[in-house]
């Protein structure tokens, strides 16, 4: 059982161990997530504390989900704070440890984010991922619009190019 929960700026701060294990550890398994190998422990640690001002302007919302082991998936909701896009905001960075997978949990956090991004007032949530992926089929399998597909938009943690594809939902 898993229990998922927003960070507070403090809190956040006090999680950046735990975020950049889970950080290593999807990218180690070979999602991106816009990282390149070699990636390890101290480089997911210091791209996690970019965030914290994000994190303390409200401007990002950032998820875990905790279980026995500790933290075993995030994602994370920026807002989009440019006065003509403020009904819109992006899912980024959601990612559930290896060992976590399989569980529904990685669709818990997406169904937690959705629901934030409503009650802060987006209409319009966007993402990407890379094609074909498992979080290519959660997204599509939870009511996302695929809008296009962009032929080696990114790499893999190899530096292999991957398709990505975008998406969007509308909120009611």
């Amino acid at each position: 059982m898993h229990t998922i929960t927003r960070l507070a700026a403090d809190d956040f701060h006090d999680s950046v161990k735990s975020l950049a294990d889970l950080l290593a550890d999807v990218v180690a398994d070979g999602s991106s997530l816009g990282f390149l190998l070699p990636f390890d422990q101290d480089g997911a640690a210091a791209w996690w504390h970019t965030q914290q001002p994000a994190v303390s302007d409200g401007s990002l919302a950032v998820w875990v989900a905790r279980g026995p082991g500790g933290i075993a998936g995030t994602v994370s909701l920026a807002l989009e704070r440019k006065p003509n896009g403020r009904h819109r905001a992006e899912i980024v960075k959601l990612m559930v440890h290896r060992d976590a997978r399989g569980r529904g949990l990685a669709r818990a956090l997406l169904a937690t984010a959705e629901q934030a991004a409503a009650r802060a007032g987006a209409t319009l949530l966007l993402l990407d991922t890379v094609t074909g992926s498992a979080a290519d089929h959660l997204y599509r399998a939870a009511g996302w619009t695929r809008y296009g597909i962009v032929p080696g938009y990114a790499v893999d943690p190899a530096g292999s190019p991957e398709d990505c594809s975008f998406y969007y939902k509308r909120l009611a």
